[in-house]
């Protein structure tokens, strides 16, 4: 159906739909829930619900089967509207009330033919057979391009993949690619990276605080990349997160804050204690803040939540507040491709990505649990370090891409006064 819909909508092309199963106003009820209100586009006539009824008493098969009534039926309905546009959902329901004829597969490829001489474009859904892509294994020898969808779920989580079968006379990828149905219809990611094809930029934008920015050449980290600050719990990944966004609001830029372990409410609260107030941007409209639970939803889910909540805030930059939750939703891997992919939408989009990850105890804060350091242009790397009965939050520069950057460790200062970095003294000497 939105591929009728947009037709209409957006190329003015009339469309119409052939159901073999469900009446006009249960598909109409049903695609509501997809944002498709269609009864607009019908009163137009830019859209056709017709319903071929199959029920049992309506059947009775006798002599050679012919698809000359169908065609008729779709003739005259094609001519009513003008339609450039049909599917016929799903003809296998037609094929089941009929006995395995001989002639069967030739009047499915004469039904392909008439189609084609029409000028229309045409989809024909069908359920997918034990052996072959369709139950009865008809259409796809005549189809010019065939689709396969797949819907799984692994560790209770619910995965839909498609993949491009065949398309003649084009190149097309031929991985299996994630996909969802909600609230805008259906969307579609490649499960690959984008090709590195994006420009680098040379402009700079602040980190937030002053003293963190005179560690990478006194100016910050550059526009259009993609910033990683690791350390254990409580050694101030979140506090930088945050700095760096009031940074890109007080320029007068927006910025999309994900959190994915506190709610907006608490982050708001909690950097309050270190002189850092969200609440006014966000009151400004210059910071959106979303929230939520990794295991809300699967991975696709994320990423395609995160790419469509970027197309309407159109933000410079988006941080991601940890990414080390998503372990919880998937394998190593699959959140690597998942993050990989953000990664180069954003880019390509000139937008700025900060992401935060948790290193457990046992590990060095420059060592990332989805070995995310060598995708990232600038890495920040904090730790807690024991002085007598106190500890000291300490943090370095492990690289910084494209600029000159200080490799000295030092302090970080976090109060009600807001962020430092000051030098490390050793032995009463900085």
């Amino acid at each position: 159906m939105e591929f009728l819909v947009r037709g209409a909508r957006e190329f003015d092309e009339a469309g119409l739909f052939v159901s073999f199963e469900e009446s006009p106003a249960r598909l109409i009820e049903n695609f509501r829930s997809l944002g498709f209100g269609i009864e607009d586009l019908i009163a137009k006539k830019k859209l056709k619900i017709s319903h071929v009824d199959l029920s049992g008493e309506e059947i009775i098969e006798s002599g050679a089967f012919s698809l000359d009534g169908l065609l008729i039926r779709l003739e005259r309905s094609i001519a009513e509207i003008g339609a450039k546009r049909v599917v016929l959902d799903t003809m296998e329901t037609f094929f089941s009330a009929l006995s395995k004829t001989e002639n069967l597969r030739h009047e499915i490829a004469r039904l392909f033919r008439w189609l084609s001489d029409k000028g229309v474009t045409v989809i024909i859904t069908g359920e997918r057979g034990k052996q072959e892509l369709t139950r009865d294994g008809l259409e796809e020898y005549v189809s010019d391009c065939v689709l396969l969808l797949d819907h799984r779920v692994t560790e209770q989580f619910s995965k839909r993949r498609l993949r491009i079968v065949k398309y003649r006379g084009s190149a097309h990828g031929t991985d299996e690619f994630p996909f969802l149905i909600g609230e805008t219809g259906f969307s579609v990611l490649p499960i690959t990276s984008l090709n590195l094809d994006y420009g680098a930029r040379s402009e700079r934008v602040n980190t937030g605080v002053k003293d963190l920015d005179e560690m990478l050449a006194g100016k910050g980290y550059f526009k259009a990349t993609a910033v990683l600050v690791t350390g254990r719990s409580g050694t101030g990944k979140s506090t930088l997160a945050a700095a760096f966004a009031v940074a890109a609001c007080q320029r007068g830029e927006r910025c999309l804050y994900f959190s994915f372990e506190e709610s907006a409410a608490q982050v708001i609260r909690n950097m309050k204690s270190v002189g850092i107030d969200l609440d006014p941007w966000q009151k400004k409209g210059l910071l959106t803040m979303r929230s939520s639970r990794p295991s809300f939803r699967g991975l696709e889910g994320h990423l395609l939540s995160i790419v469509h909540e970027a197309a309407k805030v159109n933000p410079t930059c988006v941080v991601m507040d940890p990414i080390t939750n998503f372990i919880s939703v998937g394998n190593v891997e699959d959140v690597k491709s998942m993050l990989t992919r953000i990664l180069d939408l954003l880019k390509r989009q000139g937008i700025t990505l900060l992401m935060t990850a948790l290193t457990s105890g046992s590990e060095r804060p420059d060592v990332t649990e989805m070995h995310m350091s060598s995708m990232v242009d600038t890495w920040i790397a904090l730790d807690l370090e024991l002085i007598g009965r106190g500890r000291r939050r300490i943090l370095y520069v492990v690289k910084s891409r494209g600029m000159e950057h200080s490799h000295e460790t030092r302090e970080l200062l976090m109060s009600s006064q807001g962020l430092s970095v000051v030098g490390l003294e050793t032995n009463g000497k900085s």
